[in-house]
């Protein structure tokens, strides 16, 4: 039974339906767009590392970075390589793997019907063998070393690492090169099993289709499929206190100027959809409007050369782990971490005028209805909040139900001393 999900403030209709399989299918028609977008996500991460296997009784801990290696396995079959189906379709496909989720996705201008149906077989139709699994060993292997390499993604994920004690949001997506030596043909099947059952997955397609039409191929497909009853599915991850694993920590690397971040462990713990987006929106406006480069914050930061253009900060609040990183180049390392520092504790005390909260909002705004011109991120973000529990369309009505006593509470207890850590990179003669 197909569900209409009506905006009438953004003058949008999702289109909804939950199959007899559990599979959960949004459309969003767009007949002004030449292209369209479909993004099949499974609600199973890197930080899914500790479960019980469908069938099975009892607990298992798999190797770290399983979730990604999986990915990269199903689009490789026995006689093909899935990427050169999407290719001869004029399709071009992809596929990424977070914390939380692994999604696959195409984007086309023709041929879509084919391109849904494509994305829907090879998902649900895994392949592994003991030689393709050990040969991807050595290809991940190269993509880890690459990324140990690069200054920025160590200082991220060094920061990560800081503020977190055994929550397996430390461990890189991808695995270590020793961890994931660990994989076996058995332990993929186990994983794909136990999350890639149609009842814990998502689709979403947004562009030039029609509805209906759309609707009925999907129902089709997977009606000619057979799937075992849905799972109830038992993940577990560590107690994590709420104070930071390490206050500092530093790192040398090849590199000419020293890379400092400050990262603020959230406290997420009970949190629901709705406020997990209320509290990520009034981060993000309070960042942008102490932080950004027309932020006071950011301003004295960069005249007393303690930062450049390369100054940056994020937000991630997601089930089970929150966190967000300020940072970038500097010439003064110690100097401008201690400052920014100064800077988050300071927000206590300060007060957001009616006045400065407005023009936030206006900007937020702003900045929300333009990203809602790309396909890819109405795609991206709407099964993201799907999977929390909220819904992307409710940001606007969210962000304008804001007022400046939210703000003011909210800064009253966002930072605290034992929840922040320093993590820098600097050069190696230094």
């Amino acid at each position: 039974m197909v569900e209409e999900l009506k905006y009438q403030q953004l003058n949008e209709t999702v289109y909804k339906e939950t199959l007899d399989n559990g599979l959960q299918v949004f459309l969003l028609s767009k007949p002004e767009m030449a292209k369209t977008f479909g993004i099949f996500t499974t609600n199973y991460g890197s930080i899914d590392q500790t479960f019980t296997p469908i069938g099975k009784d009892e607990q298992v801990t798999v190797p770290e970075g399983i979730a990604h290696f999986l990915e990269h396995k199903l689009f490789e079959k026995e006689d093909r390589d899935v990427f050169q189906d999407f290719t001869k379709l004029g399709a071009s496909a992809n596929a990424f793997t977070s914390f939380t989720k692994t999604a696959y996705l195409f984007s086309a201008t023709s041929h879509v019907e084919k391109n849904v149906k494509t994305l829907l077989d090879f998902v649900q139709d895994p392949y592994f063998s003991e030689e393709s699994v050990e040969k991807e060993k050595g290809i991940i292997a190269q993509e880890i070393n690459m990324y140990d390499d690069q200054p920025d993604w160590r200082s991220f994920f060094g920061t990560i690492q800081s503020m977190y004690h055994q929550h397996p949001v430390k461990v890189d997506i991808a695995g270590t090169v020793d961890s994931i030596q660990k994989i076996t043909k058995d332990d993929l099947y186990t994983c794909y099993e136990t999350f890639y059952h149609p009842s814990n997955m998502t689709l979403f397609v947004a562009g030039n289709i029609e509805p209906e039409a759309m609707m009925t191929l999907i129902r089709e497909n997977q009606q000619s499929k057979e799937f075992p009853d849905a799972p109830v599915i038992n993940r577990s991850y560590p107690d994590e206190p709420i104070e930071v694993a390490e206050k500092s920590q530093s790192i040398k690397m090849p590199v000419t100027t020293a890379k400092a971040m400050v990262g603020v462990k959230e406290n997420v713990k009970d949190l629901s959809g709705q406020e997990l987006l209320r509290a990520e929106l009034l981060s993000e406006m309070i960042l942008d409007f102490y932080f950004s480069r027309s932020g006071a914050f950011y301003e004295e930061l960069y005249k007393n050369d303690l930062i450049d253009d390369s100054f940056s900060f994020e937000t991630e609040l997601d089930r089970q782990f929150g966190f967000t990183i300020l940072g970038g180049d500097t010439r003064k390392p110690d100097e401008m971490t201690k400052r920014v520092k100064e800077m988050l504790h300071e927000l206590k005390d300060t007060s957001i005028s009616e006045e400065d909260f407005t023009r936030m909002k206006r900007k937020k705004i702003g900045q929300f209805m333009r990203a809602m011109n790309s396909l890819e991120f109405i795609a991206n973000q709407f099964t993201h909040y799907h999977t929390l529990g909220g819904d992307l369309f409710d940001v606007l009505p969210v962000i304008e139900s804001l007022s400046p006593k939210d703000a003011d509470e909210y800064l009253q207890h966002w930072i605290k001393e034992e929840a922040i850590s320093i993590f820098q990179v600097k050069p190696q003669d230094a």
